[in-house]
């Protein structure tokens, strides 16, 4: 539930096989250094770059090089069939392990950022070639080493942004980010500081204090009714929360499309936010906010974060039902599937909570599932993609309902309000309605939750 759910672990942390990113690792892998598959080739006379000082490029890759090499040099190409992108493109350049090859090119001299930063667009971040990759699979004594595919798209981003390469939907994103404190949300709907508790209006939330509710940009301008059941639910639960002094973007998505000078600005003031109202502990309900606070304000901050306690919401609610705190008793009567977020099931290993919650709501005839848990269908609707390419992002998301249709359903349950827009949209074209898990929980509480699932007027 939380950033410091940890398992003891034992003398040596690689003596078994984990799976990288899972929450119960030993603590002790955070202080492994990656191994060395490959070595740099020594520049010789006569060949370009003797003598002559590293290019940023070089530099990098410097950096990166294990992750790269130990990609490059296996061959395995596992990810291809498992990575969203690939599946509806099949353009070899925009496979993970093209991703790798890049770097590798780069130390040689033979790439520039430049040449590739368009290719690295086309990554949703979900992580599931991570999990195909045999490196991963097979990481403890074997390999001592992880796959990190994710973590090189958004250092070669990172990267492009920092030698003046832009993306023009992200440059402009950004700067609309910038100027509002908030994400844009693709669309007409105002976004301000001035209406970023607008979602919450008559339920006279309180402000600050040791909980607050975190709400994402896309639900609390866009799909509000996903936070109006949200705090209804932890209301009625009894469990005491507030809002935030000045609430801005978590900086997540700054970060995924390489702008991270802005998005460690936008962590910095939402971190001293918290520490001015005296809050501890910081519930989401959205996978892209859980990653942003799990894994990269640690990163910024190091020890300066240490007691504040992330926690998702859907795993509150699951442990708030198991207590009897929470008693879904309205029968809802839907045929569904559920889809699992891919930065809580790839990339955190949280799959079991959701289905606890929707298997206690009473009506439902739960279809589960379409794929291999672990490596369910992404939506298409991360790391920046619907920005640059929303055709890919629907054309993803269009695959992704035609699995679920396959299961005879009539419902798709979402836990990520950033996958429920394009899912929506295309669930048109299968008669297959989308509900967030949130929204679906509150009906089956009996509450009348109000707001908006497109933007519109309340």
């Amino acid at each position: 539930m939380t950033q410091t759910d940890r398992g003891a672990g034992g003398a040596d942390a690689l003596s078994s096989p984990f799976t990288p990113g899972m929450r119960d690792n030993p603590e002790e892998l955070g202080r492994y250094v990656d191994g060395i598959v490959g070595r740099p080739l020594p520049l010789v006379d006569g060949e370009p770059g003797h003598d002559e000082p590293p290019t940023p490029e070089q530099e990098f890759a410097a950096e990166w090089r294990n992750a790269a090499y130990n990609c490059f040099s296996s061959g395995h190409k596992f990810c291809r069939e498992v990575c969203p992108v690939m599946q509806v493109t099949r353009n070899e350049s925009w496979t993970p392990t093209a991703f790798h090859a890049n770097v590798v090119a780069m130390e040689k001299g033979e790439l520039s950022v430049a040449d590739v930063a368009a290719d690295y667009v086309n990554c949703t971040q979900c992580g599931a070639c991570e999990l195909r990759c045999p490196n991963t699979l097979f990481t403890g004594d074997f390999y001592r080493f992880r796959t990190r595919t994710v973590d090189v798209v958004k250092a070669v981003r990172a990267l492009a942004v920092d030698q003046g390469v832009h993306q023009e939907g992200w440059r402009t994103w950004n700067a609309r980010t910038d100027e509002r404190t908030h994400e844009p949300v693709l669309g007409d709907v105002p976004v301000s500081q001035e209406h970023v508790r607008d979602w919450s209006a008559g339920l006279d939330l309180p402000i600050g204090g040791e909980t607050v509710l975190f709400v994402d940009c896309e639900a609390a301008f866009y799909r509000t009714s996903v936070p109006r059941a949200v705090a209804q639910i932890l209301r009625l639960a009894g469990y005491e929360f507030g809002l935030m002094g000045e609430q801005w973007c978590c900086g997540g998505p700054a970060a995924e499309m390489g702008y991270v000078d802005q998005a460690q600005r936008f962590a910095r003031h939402n971190l001293d936010d918290w520490r001015s109202t005296g809050t501890t502990r910081v519930l989401v309900l959205d996978p892209h906010d859980y990653i942003s606070f799990t894994e990269d304000y640690p990163r910024y901050f190091g020890d300066e974060y240490a007691g504040i306690e992330v926690v998702l919401v859907v795993e509150l609610f699951a442990q708030l039902i198991r207590e009897g705190r929470l008693t879904p008793s309205v029968p809802v009567e839907r045929t569904i599937t559920y889809h699992d977020p891919c930065r809580l099931n790839k990339r955190k290993g949280i799959w079991k909570e959701p289905r606890e919650i929707l298997r206690a709501i009473p009506g439902l005839t739960f279809n589960d599932v379409d794929r291999v848990t672990q490596w369910s269908y992404c939506s298409g609707g991360g790391g920046g993609l619907p920005v640059e390419k929303p055709e890919l992002t629907a054309a993803i998301s269009e695959r992704r309902m035609e699995k679920a249709a396959g299961l005879d359903v009539d419902t798709l349950v979402s836990a990520c309000p950033w996958s429920e827009r394009p899912l929506s949209a295309a669930g048109e074209g299968q008669d297959i309605d989308v509900v967030d898990i949130h929204e679906l929980l509150a009906v089956s509480l009996g509450i009348e939750v109000g707001g908006t699932t497109d933007g519109g007027a309340s």
